[in-house]
């Protein structure tokens, strides 16, 4: 049986019965995060040598967005793993990687700071170097699936080096780190996006990725590309099941005195055309960041900045129309718009915020320093 319909039948029989639940309750998609790893798929992008998929950010991102179309919550868990485990393919040790590839163990990013806000390469949390180890102090604002992983790739300054970061590989069992308050969120509310707090962890040289102070090259250019390509698949699922699920309602519903469906309105078909649109527009940037990134292109960067941004704020574009065509019945939770509704605005303010991106993108079509 191919990946896909692995995939297929985890959406079907598992994921998308659950995502009322788990939106509803704020419950972590254990059941259906199991599944996936079982099934191989959290090891999707690990290299063969260790007994992964070996497959790219293409079909990575073909994973996210069908499972976004059932449930955000597990899509964003989903894309924080994949974005993680760029970085354990690359600097973990083998031992790791053959338990990612076979599905045993879930990862996630650790980045951002209050300090920091969304410059989430220049964090504020410290390490210092003590005998043959190191010892952390630090404190990371939102961190998708805290206390659900197995491990983080954690940001601090660097121990002794120069540069803006150090990435560190965290058990989630590690002593001196604690999650101070729950997750209870408007949107996503499955993908436990807590606070997590390390005081004194102590760390062994081993857990350093890469080296010290080598932080920002591997957060640009190993896990950007993968972070922003995969946010833009999970706005994209959920843009079409917006969409989906306006026409269901549209089309189903009549003017009981004239004998017409709320579609046969122009101003209605003329809404959904513009959601339409907006969808498609990112789908056909986020195919281009892809092959940008495939061809080595010398726009990939470029795109790879446009792509969540151009994403998240469809998105939000998208649901709005939902909202509006389906009128009072979007409040609805049977319905199933308000859900696609709280759960795109997520992707816009989650670091680097669309806000900080516009200016990034200004910055490099200006010719200036992009993170100068």
């Amino acid at each position: 049986m191919t990946h896909l319909a692995k995939l297929d039948i985890i959406i079907r029989d598992i994921i998308e019965p659950s995502a009322i639940t788990v939106d509803r309750d704020g419950a972590f998609p254990r059941t259906a995060i199991r599944a996936l790893g079982e099934a191989g798929l959290l090891g999707l992008t690990c290299a063969t040598e260790v007994g992964g998929m070996g497959l790219g950010l293409a079909e990575a991102s073909h994973v996210v967005e069908c499972i976004a179309q059932a449930c955000p919550s597990t899509a964003m868990v989903v894309t924080m793993h994949f974005s993680a485990t760029a970085v354990i393919e690359k600097f973990g040790a083998e031992a790791l990687r053959r338990e990612v590839a076979a599905g045993r163990h879930l990862s996630t990013l650790a980045w951002s700071e209050a300090g920091s806000r969304s410059h989430f390469w220049a964090p504020v949390g410290t390490a210092v170097r003590e005998g043959d180890g190191y010892l952390l102090d630090g404190a990371k604002t939102m961190v998708t699936s805290a206390n659900e992983a197995d491990s983080y790739i954690w940001s601090s300054r660097p121990a002794q080096a120069e540069g803006a970061s150090t990435l560190w590989l965290v058990g989630s069992k590690t002593v001196g780190l604690t999650q101070p308050n729950p997750f209870d969120g408007m949107g996503l509310r499955g993908n436990c996006s807590a606070p997590l707090v390390c005081k004194s962890m102590r760390l062994p040289q081993s857990a350093m990725l890469g080296a010290d102070g080598g932080g920002f090259d591997i957060m640009i250019g190993v896990v950007l590309p993968v972070f922003s390509t995969l946010i833009a698949s999970n706005s994209i699922g959920l843009m079409e099941t917006a969409i989906s699920r306006s026409i269901a309602h549209v089309s189903g519903n009549k003017f009981e005195h004239l004998g017409s469906s709320l579609a046969d309105l122009p101003t209605i078909r003329a809404y959904i055309a513009r959601a339409k649109i907006r969808a498609d527009m990112a789908r056909t940037l986020r195919d281009d960041t892809l092959a940008a990134l495939a061809a080595g292109r010398p726009d990939a960067m470029l795109r790879v900045m446009q792509v969540k941004a151009g994403a998240a704020e469809a998105a939000l574009e998208v649901t709005d129309i939902a909202m509006r065509v389906c009128g009072g019945a979007a409040f609805r939770k049977d319905v199933g718009v308000e859900r696609c509704f709280r759960d795109a605005r997520a992707a816009s303010v989650m670091s680097p915020t669309s806000d900080v991106l516009y200016d990034f993108i200004g910055k490099a079509v200006c010719g200036l320093p992009v993170f100068g």
